[in-house]
């Protein structure tokens, strides 16, 4: 009965899971309640309230980046590398976080298609 239990609860789960994307780049908090993933797909907002911008389920999953590797742009504010498991609205915004991973700055660094983020520093 316990497999059973266990199949049933893999396909309930399987559906959710299936939908969550990996997105990995410049996970950047350029001022107060702003948000940003910078990948190769373009710019995702995670979280925007200066023009409305619902915040993302699941931002407790972002860990503290300054226990990382982490540039300082102002104040406490600036960018780390990562690798986000999200749910996205198919254009530019995220809404769900699943998990966060912080990468070494490096691997963003050399990364030619997201680049560009760099250019505004």
């Amino acid at each position: 009965m316990t497999r059973l239990h266990a199949l049933v609860l893999m396909m309930l789960l399987a559906p959710a899971a299936a939908h969550a994307e990996r997105r990995c780049g410049w996970l950047d908090n350029p001022s107060m309640a702003k948000w940003l993933l910078m990948d190769s797909g373009g710019g995702w907002t995670i979280m925007d309230n200066g023009s409305g911008y619902k915040a993302a389920e699941g931002m407790d999953k972002i860990p503290d980046l300054t226990a990382g590797e982490f540039v300082y742009t102002y104040a406490y504010h600036g960018y780390a590398c990562a690798c986000m498991d999200v749910d996205t609205d198919g254009e530019e915004g995220i809404t769900r976080i699943h998990s966060v991973r912080q990468l070494p700055l490096s691997r963003c660094r050399s990364d030619p298609a997201i680049s560009r983020f760099l250019d505004k520093d």
